[in-house]
């Protein structure tokens, strides 16, 4: 099989490959989510060489587990699950119970939605506006109360399915969409607070909450 037809097999086909001694599917893998991962660990330190060395931690324990690894599940469900349970031991280690501060300087946002916001036809004002609307939303995030947040993060941010997320958290159903709408709440209330213009604060929401 070639390089190019390797790319159009699915997460769980790279991986089964990988089980029995295919290093390219590894590597595939790891091209296919190492954007992704690092966004969401840098949800956690907000910090860029905490952030690249749980990912590369990430990747090793998938090579090293890709035996515990079974197709009945997600790749992705189960990628995630490391990762978080990764970020969960960082925390801990460094004895902080909630988020670090917002970064406002410029050139340290890592947040995916840039990525989503970026249209480079923009006029100069508008590319301004959605980059201020990027940071709202980030500073938004951090007050929120931590199991609201990942929740919202995993469904809003990285469009993780509620059966994922309950796969990852370890959640019930239930409880993924009760955190997720009242995280949602809390972020639509602090979105508001933090603009003079209500309707500016809604158009925010929707950014990401659309």
């Amino acid at each position: 099989m070639n390089a190019q037809q390797m790319k159009q097999l699915s997460d769980e086909d790279l991986m089964e490959l990988f089980q029995a001694g295919n290093e390219s599917a590894y590597n595939l893998l790891f091209e296919r989510y190492k954007k992704r991962i690092y966004h969401f660990l840098f949800r956690y330190t907000h910090n860029e060489g905490d952030s690249e060395d749980l990912l590369q931690e990430t990747f090793m324990r998938v090579y090293r587990s890709k035996h515990s690894y079974n197709r009945i599940a997600k790749f992705s469900t189960w990628l995630y699950t490391i990762a978080l349970n990764l970020a969960k031991t960082h925390y801990k280690k460094k004895t902080r119970m909630e988020m670090v501060s917002f970064h406002t300087d410029e050139g340290q946002q890592s947040f995916e939605v840039t990525d989503m916001l970026e249209d480079r036809d923009l006029e100069p004002d508008r590319m301004y506006q959605k980059r201020t609307v990027v940071r709202y939303i980030e500073k938004a995030l951090q007050r929120i109360s931590t199991d609201f947040r990942e929740v919202l993060v995993l469904r809003d941010i990285q469009g993780l399915s509620y059966e994922e997320i309950s796969e990852v958290t370890g959640f019930p159903m239930g409880t993924v969409k009760s955190k997720l709408n009242r995280g949602r709440v809390q972020l639509q209330q602090l979105l508001r607070r933090m603009t003079v213009d209500p309707n500016t604060a809604d158009l925010q929401t929707r950014f990401i909450l659309s």
